[in-house]
């Protein structure tokens, strides 16, 4: 198994692990043993610690997750945090992070991880569903933006700019009503953004199904395949996203809205800057800046 496995084989990482354990040496047997019973706290050790904490060498580690078809532990250990991050509670996010020992070793982890995942998600994502998420935006008569919680965020900074270039650009707030009541009118010529990471809010999943069954275009930024709002989607943006902490890093999702608002700004460009001339002489008009 090469470095392209497949998202969907981290669900049957448990049963192989079962399936495979007759035939482990004695060392990867307890291996297996520790990982069956704590596979949410494994997804988060390095090799060299899950060594030390069941008694064996950082090689057996290495050996173990080859054994199991992976080209190397990190590979391994991506594949138990695909499975488990949805499930993970903020109690057991934080118990996670418990190992940070000062403000500069989180300074660094916490940087170093927004950096890997920037880095990862520019190598992975799908450029012909970036593109085309883009001139669907520029076609659309109207653009629905939904983001439940921390995700609510991206969801106003990427509606903010939209609005910009577009000025038909519709926020799900859920301080303004009922959802489904500010998406009743949807239909195949709107598109819908949903921004969706864990744990997967189920109401995002009810109000982007609704937006499918009136035939709407769906195009969902999110971290995995599994998540619920990618199952829907006729474009998925994929960020990546591992944990550092209990807090979710939004950076990477923001690198790629920024990255989309860019690229259809770049084709709007000659009314974005009659827009922004108006704006100058308001501004100037009413003293807004110093």
């Amino acid at each position: 198994m090469d470095d392209t496995k497949d998202l969907k084989d981290s669900k049957k990482l448990i049963s192989d692990i079962q399936a495979q354990y007759p035939r482990f040496s004695k060392g990867q047997k307890l291996i297996a043993q520790y990982i069956l019973s704590n596979y949410d706290k494994v997804a988060f050790m390095t090799a060299c610690k899950l060594g030390d904490t069941v008694g064996v060498s950082e090689s057996t580690v290495v050996r173990f997750a080859n054994a199991l078809g992976y080209s190397g532990y990190p590979k391994l250990q991506a594949a138990l945090q695909e499975l488990i991050k949805n499930k993970l509670t903020t109690v057991q996010r934080v118990e996670m992070a418990k190992e940070y020992s000062d403000d500069y070793t989180i300074l660094n982890k916490v940087l170093k991880s927004d950096m890997d995942n920037i880095k990862t998600t520019l190598e992975e994502i799908d450029h012909k569903a970036f593109e085309d998420s883009a001139n669907r935006l520029l076609k659309a008569r109207k653009i629905y933006i939904l983001g439940m919680r921390s995700s609510f965020t991206i969801a106003q900074y990427l509606g903010f700019y939209l609005d910009i270039i577009l000025d038909n650009v519709h926020i799900i707030r859920m301080d303004m009503g009922d959802a489904f009541e500010q998406i009743v009118r949807i239909d195949e010529n709107d598109v819908i953004i949903a921004i969706s990471f864990p744990r997967y809010s189920k109401k995002s999943y009810q109000i982007v199904n609704y937006a499918k069954e009136k035939g709407a275009h769906i195009i969902s930024l999110t971290d995995s395949l599994f998540a619920p709002v990618a199952s829907l989607a006729d474009n998925t943006l994929l960020v990546k996203s591992n944990m550092a902490s209990f807090v979710d890093s939004l950076v990477p999702a923001l690198s790629i809205v920024n990255a989309l608002i860019v690229a259809v700004g770049m084709k709007e460009k000659d009314d974005i800057k009659e827009y922004f001339d108006d704006l100058e002489t308001i501004w100037d008009r009413y003293s807004v800046y110093e």
